[in-house]
């Protein structure tokens, strides 16, 4: 299937350089994940616009995009078919909410009475009838990122670009609102970057990992969450990982031997010595006394280096492995504190590690 947004963006920053290549197919909504600084806010950037090639191209339909023209509408940028979704909705604070979302519309030459009549059908849509009336400055922040999708889909865009545009709202908001997002961009072709694997999960047919301007991992977002390929994509997905290597159709990493009992951990280790990682979640680990016994399979001893509070308990970070624990568990710890670690093989997987 040919690609409606086909890009590979190099741009040369003191640090890296950013080099991603892109391609999204119709109606396909792509997540882009990765630390801060990484290249993701580069790569919108650059697909909407804003920021110029060092080399590369930006396709859209097929047609070459001039890679150094800017946005002359930096409030709702709207360019070359792209259209951009930030953190801030930014709209034009001196117009009603409806000629806010008939702006691109009546720009690209829609006629006024069948403009404003679009934006209140799409301001019904994204759960704001009535309201085309009503400032900027009435709303609260949900509704007026409401109004900014309501803008942007009335402008009829090829591609949209998302950056991070829940991530100032709270949490019962940012729910409505990726719901909202969810019907609002069906069938129509999305990169998405964010910080929120919630966000991936509800938007994204697929899920790019970014590290200082690489492309890690990608895939379906299942299988990225369920087979992260970095450190940086396990704690995406809120899981844990150790590299070792396997040995005997289980892992072993120092003091570390792990087995686990689905099949496809078992296939994936079954050559001794290959690279081989294996992910977990922190709450899935029981920690206890430094106990006399020798370490086994799943049971090892570790040093605890640090503990941080988490919304769930603690988060025990050792030199060989991470817990999450009840408050009342991780009473006594103490980072230099010599600890048992077991971990049941049911709650184990093993990746191939590079």
């Amino acid at each position: 299937m040919t690609a409606v947004l086909s890009a590979r963006v190099v741009v040369r920053r003191r640090e890296f350089a950013v080099d991603l290549a892109l391609d999204v197919a119709p109606g396909e909504t792509v997540a882009v994940m990765g630390r801060s600084g990484a290249g993701k806010s580069t790569l919108l950037a650059a697909l909407a616009g804003l920021q110029p090639l060092d080399d590369g191209e930006i396709s859209v339909d097929g047609r070459v995009l001039d890679r150094t023209a800017r946005p002359r509408v930096r409030t709702a940028p709207m360019h070359r078919g792209i259209v951009l979704l930030g953190q801030d909705a930014r709209l034009f604070p001196h117009l009603p909410v409806r000629e806010n979302v008939a702006f691109g519309p009546r720009g690209a030459g829609v006629a006024a009475s069948d403009a404003r009549d679009d934006a209140d059908a799409w301001l019904a849509r994204v759960g704001l009838p009535g309201t085309g009336d009503r400032r900027p400055a009435e709303l609260s922040g949900g509704e007026q990122q409401r109004v900014a999708v309501a803008r942007a889909m009335a402008a009829r865009p090829r591609v949209v670009l998302l950056d991070e545009p829940l991530v100032a709202l709270d949490a019962v908001t940012a729910s409505e609102i990726r719901a909202m997002l969810r019907d609002a961009l069906a069938g129509v072709t999305t990169v998405a970057v964010t910080h929120d694997a919630v966000d991936a999960a509800s938007l994204a047919d697929r899920l790019v990992i970014v590290e200082r301007g690489r492309v890690t991992q990608q895939g379906t977002v299942r299988e990225v969450l369920s087979a992260p390929a970095t450190d940086v994509a396990a704690r995406i997905a809120g899981l844990e990982r150790l590299v070792g290597r396997a040995d005997g159709g289980g892992f072993a990493a120092g003091g570390v031997r792990l087995e686990a009992t689905d099949a496809g951990s078992r296939a994936v280790a079954a050559v001794d010595g290959a690279p081989l990682a294996a992910v977990y979640r922190a709450s899935d680990v029981r920690v206890g006394s430094e106990s006399a016994d020798a370490p086994g399979i799943g049971v090892w001893t570790a040093t605890v280096s640090y503990l941080e509070p988490t919304p769930r308990g603690v988060r025990v970070v050792t030199d060989a492995g991470v817990a999450e624990l009840d408050v009342t568990v991780a009473a006594g710890l103490t980072p230099g504190t010599r600890v048992e670690v077991r971990l049941a093989p049911a709650h184990v997987r093993f990746v191939a590690a590079s």
